[in-house]
């Protein structure tokens, strides 16, 4: 157990340091902001949505550890998927880490998104790990809200 949760925070750490999908998408026609008082994060997620289809998915912003890597593993996630797939990953990972850490975790549903299981036992965190994935739902229903997690 101990060199799986040292492989995840390797993991974190990766993409905390080199985000994937980070920076402004130029062709995107969604798009939203979200903010994290109680930390500082502070993301826009960019969405190119087509045909019910996540075409390309990018954020930019600044934020701690989690919420960073939080936010390369969701646009890795959801790139390429349909709208009800998202829906169903969003369950998912909401569940993950919103859940009792005695929970037993189905990993292989959550692919890389599983190394989010040490956030529900540090409740302060859930926020950091979640803020990408609720500014990317009001990017995709085109509020024109800031999305906070106060």
């Amino acid at each position: 157990m101990d060199e799986l949760r040292e492989l995840y925070q390797e993991m974190l750490l990766d993409h905390h340091k080199k985000p994937r999908n980070y920076g402004k998408l130029e062709n995107a026609n969604r798009h939203a902001e979200g903010y994290n008082p109680l930390c500082g994060d502070r993301i826009t997620i960019y969405i190119a949505l087509k045909g019910g289809v996540i075409e390309d998915i990018a954020f930019e912003g600044s934020g701690c550890a989690i919420c960073t890597a939080s936010s390369s593993l969701m646009t890795e996630a959801v790139k390429g998927k349909t709208l009800e797939e998202v829906e169903g990953l969003f369950g998912r990972f909401h569940d993950l880490v919103t859940s009792d850490p005695d929970t037993e975790v189905d990993a292989e549903s959550l692919g890389k998104l599983a190394i989010f299981t040490g956030v529900r036992e540090f409740p302060v965190r859930i926020k950091c790990a979640t803020l990408a994935w609720h500014t990317m739902k009001a990017a995709l229903k085109e509020t024109d809200e800031s999305v906070t997690t106060e």
